[in-house]
């Protein structure tokens, strides 16, 4: 477990995974046990989405992949690289071809193993600003990999009416239950506000749009993607790839406390 702290801003971080942004006592994340969901954050790497339809399989310009819901990614784990009084950095190595263990089987899939046809390197920062939390995600691989990324962080929720505002709409709580599994779209947007008790202004850099998601009251995801994975049916989900070029892909996530009170 890791913690840093700056000024009053406290956030904890468990083998990568982030479990607390407080500041000033005001808790921002899904605590883990509460309903909703098991996780406090994870991402969404190489595809977003589910795959089951499609018997599991991602067509790519090399190879059919096996990959269950949201990607492989999440089934690594993260090996710390740094650690400073203010900044962590975590990475996953993947190489191409290899079989990894898909915590869904047998209970929800009946894939075993999943692979990808690409190598590549994943790296996650956490860092903490004067006023703000910074999540950085930098993708290294050959020219011409394919990927979608979705970071899937979930928020814990103190008041009674609470709402995600964007620049063109206010979305109501009621609407993201109203979706179910499937989550809400907002598309061409690269900044929202989490209103509650406490707001929490969400920009991101890189990204496409974002998706809403929550079956409870107590919390809500909030999730920068590149791709919606509902646009396409999903024999089709190959369409909505980014790739890697000449350098690195970098996506960033900011997470801005604001006084704003539903």
């Amino acid at each position: 477990m890791q913690i840093l702290e700056h000024n009053n801003q406290k956030v904890t971080v468990d083998k990568g995974e982030l479990v607390g942004y407080e500041v000033n006592g005001h808790e921002y994340i899904h605590q883990k046990g509460s309903p909703g969901w098991r996780n406090a954050d994870t991402e969404m790497f190489p595809i977003i989405g589910p795959t089951a339809e499609a018997r599991f399989q991602v067509q790519t310009p090399k190879d059919i992949a096996i990959q269950d819901q949201h990607g492989l990614l999440r089934e690594m784990e993260y090996e710390l690289t740094f650690e400073s009084a203010t900044e962590l950095k975590y990475g996953k190595t993947y190489t191409a071809g290899t079989q990894v263990g898909n915590s869904k089987y047998p209970n929800k899939s009946d894939k075993q193993f999943l692979y990808w046809p690409y190598a590549f390197q994943f790296e996650k920062k956490i860092r903490l600003l004067a006023d703000a939390l910074e999540i950085t995600f930098t993708i290294s691989g050959e020219r011409d990999t394919p990927f979608m990324l979705g970071y899937h962080p979930a928020f814990k929720l103190h008041g009674e009416n609470v709402s995600i505002k964007t620049g063109e709409r206010t979305i109501a709580l009621d609407e993201v239950l109203a979706v179910g599994s499937r989550a809400l779209e907002v598309p061409n947007c690269n900044s929202v506000v989490l209103q509650d008790t406490s707001g929490l202004s969400i920009t991101t850099e890189g990204f496409k749009g974002f998706m809403l998601w929550t079956e409870v009251r107590n919390m809500v995801c909030i999730e920068p993607i590149t791709f919606y994975p509902y646009a396409v049916p999903q024999h089709l989900l190959h369409e909505g790839f980014d790739y890697i070029l000449n350098i690195p892909k970098r996506f960033t996530v900011k997470l801005r406390p604001e006084p704003q009170v539903a």
